[in-house]
């Protein structure tokens, strides 16, 4: 996590850093549910990504993954829409995706990943703020799909 609330000069700097190691970015998402991989524990080190590209390059990577999310406008009107739909859900929850809207435009998550011995090494930063983002849109998903009332089973039975 991040104490900062917007990660773009975080992601200019990874970029510089990655660059100047001679290392190519290729963008992509390391999808948990979809290779193995390994998470990188930074500990209280804010600048341990730093090791981590460093590790890459000694490791024999040529390139590193790399991903960022910025918070948009229709992303947020959606989950906004979503909690109101879901049973649920409350005034507080609601008046958190208000409140996210201090952050339109701010990036809120970096990841970056290379390969080795068929495992993806992942460094993942995140803020607050995303992480509270990412919980609701979970609680929207969970909840939003979910006939509560009874509609859509078979009332005969």
């Amino acid at each position: 996590m991040s104490t900062t609330d917007n990660l773009a000069s975080l992601k200019d700097d990874m970029v510089a850093f990655i660059e100047g190691h001679g290392m190519r970015r290729f963008p992509g998402y390391v999808d948990y549910d979809e290779v193995q991989r390994v998470v990188w524990k930074p500990g209280d080190n804010p600048e341990s990504w730093k090791d981590f590209v460093e590790l890459a390059k000694a490791s024999g990577a040529t390139f590193l993954t790399m991903d960022a999310w910025a918070l948009k406008s229709d992303e947020l009107e959606t989950l906004m829409e979503s909690l109101s739909d879901v049973e649920f859900s409350n005034e507080e929850d609601l008046e958190d995706a208000r409140w996210l809207r201090t952050y339109l435009g701010k990036t809120g998550f970096i990841q970056l990943g290379f390969p080795h011995q068929g495992i993806m090494m992942v460094y993942e930063v995140s803020t607050e703020w995303n992480e509270r983002y990412q919980n609701l849109l979970e609680m929207a998903e969970e909840f939003g799909g979910i006939p509560i009332d009874g509609s859509g089973f078979d009332e005969e039975s």
